[in-house]
């Protein structure tokens, strides 16, 4: 009797590979992350050890070429290939890296084939795309097509799950763009495990990668996310590609945002604005002046913040509204925003500016589904719950920033000198920042913008100079 082939544990979460199952990882110290896969073998994929086969760079082939020095290591510019879609484009550092393989995710009905679909008409006006989808039919496509206007002489479509038939296409049609939708839904007969499971993902995304590094494909795969909003399947799923982009957004609200988390050609310092419609993705050039759009005026409890997602500045609605509630049973509730940050603002009220709050209920929001993770929305926070707490509205032509400390203090932000800049550009009358901030923003006191649109900038040292 033939004997049967062992498997390998490895570390969803890392990667690390053992000959047994543990229990804790070794290398990233994660519990019960170890699952089983089959040993690698020279099948229809090409790749034998799975990732291991490709470089930790994920430029060349391990083995290949020998070691050299640094300084003689050779020196190419990787070719760039514009999508045509402005806001994607400043994502990727400038547009899609030939040979590279990028992933997109999301959650369900977010947009993420929409925005792939468009991509290809797009770009298929220049070069040659290969559209596979393992989740609708060629029928299903061209209706979506023809609905969001897109086309091309160059553009293929392939409706298959089996890896080794979407190869055969590959080189018959010689794509310089693939677009795989979704990694989940591909399976290969070579790898145990059915389609979507943890070898499967991991081996089909190791031969991928090789096949886009081998032949100079820029390849874009689609994946999914899980509950709590990671990219579903092994962590090392990440580590293998060349760059991660995460399409954010509720389903129930218009916009969207493209993050990068990961581009080894470029920043990950950027974002890009969407707005979904009846005829698929629209950009959002200005997304301040499209966040601010139907602001109440003199309405209690609304301020305007600046944040900078990325290295763009924008201006965003927070609301506030603090209300009473049952003694010692108050509600805390945030959409945003940190819950923990909104907390400690909360404290810091109540004991800097003898607010009485801590038994009333307190609800903030960000308008528009946008999410501030920065300590730079702290002072507009302020300004939206003393609004609400003395019902008196925050002046409309006012913006705010600042971060707050523990002592009541404002403290200095980064880039003080393009939030202000986008403030005035915006026709703000006032601006409140941090007194720590001055000496930054000398320099647009003399700018041509500041005689165009004047505004009056107010320096905040601490919360109680706060004054409208």
């Amino acid at each position: 009797m033939a004997k049967s082939s062992k498997g390998v544990f490895f570390c969803k979460e890392c990667g690390y590979e053992s000959n047994g199952w543990l229990g804790q990882c070794p290398s990233c110290r994660s519990w019960n992350t170890f699952v089983e896969a089959p040993p690698a073998t020279d099948g229809k994929t090409g790749v034998k050890g799975g990732a291991a086969t490709v470089g930790a760079s994920g430029l060349l082939p391990a083995g290949a070429g020998e070691a050299v020095l640094l300084e003689k290591a050779p020196k190419t510019e990787r070719e760039r290939v514009s999508t045509g879609i402005e806001e994607l484009d400043r994502v990727l550092g400038g547009g899609l890296v030939k040979g590279s393989i990028v992933l997109v995710s999301g959650d369900p009905g977010i947009g993420k084939s929409t925005l792939m679909l468009m991509l290809s008409g797009k770009i298929s006006g220049k070069k040659k795309v290969l559209y596979v989808s393992g989740e609708e039919s060629c029928e299903q496509i061209k209706m979506r097509a023809d609905r969001l206007g897109v086309g091309g002489e160059g553009l293929y479509v392939f409706a298959e799950t089996n890896i080794a038939r979407v190869y055969e296409q590959v080189g018959a049609v010689a794509p310089d763009v693939m677009i795989v939708d979704s990694i989940q839904t591909m399976c290969d007969d070579n790898v145990q495990g059915t389609a979507g499971s943890v070898s499967q993902v991991r081996e089909i995304t190791a031969s991928l990668m090789k096949l886009s590094k081998s032949r100079g494909i820029t390849t874009l795969v689609v994946g999914h996310v899980t509950k709590d909003g990671s990219i579903a399947g092994p962590k090392i799923l990440e580590h293998m590609v060349d760059t991660v982009l995460y399409f954010e957004g509720e389903r129930q609200l218009v916009y969207r945002i493209m993050r990068c988390v990961k581009n080894r050609f470029g920043s990950t310092n950027e974002i890009g604005v969407f707005e979904m419609t009846g005829k698929g993705l629209n950009e959002v050039p200005n997304p301040s002046a499209t966040f601010l759009e139907g602001r109440p005026v003199n309405a209690p409890g609304s301020a305007v913040a600046c944040v900078l997602e990325g290295t763009r500045p924008m201006l965003v609605e927070v609301q506030a509204l603090i209300s009473g509630a049952n003694p010692g049973n108050p509600r805390r509730m945030c959409t945003g925003v940190d819950y923990n940050r909104l907390s400690m603002i909360l404290a810091v009220l109540e004991k800097r500016l003898g607010l009485n709050i801590v038994n009333c209920d307190a609800y903030v929001n960000v308008v528009g589904g946008i999410k501030i993770d920065e300590p730079a929305a702290d002072l507009a926070i302020v300004g939206a719950i003393v609004s609400s707490v003395g019902n008196v509205p925050v002046p409309a032509e006012c913006a705010f920033f600042g971060e707050i400390g523990l002592t009541g203090e404002v403290r200095a932000v980064t880039h003080a000198d393009k939030r202000l800049s986008e403030i005035i550009r915006l026709g703000f009358k006032r601006c409140y920042m941090p007194l720590a901030n001055k000496a930054a923003v000398a320099d647009i006191e003399k700018a041509e913008l500041r005689k165009e649109f004047p505004a009056e900038i107010r320096y905040i040292g601490n919360l109680k100079e706060l004054r409208y």
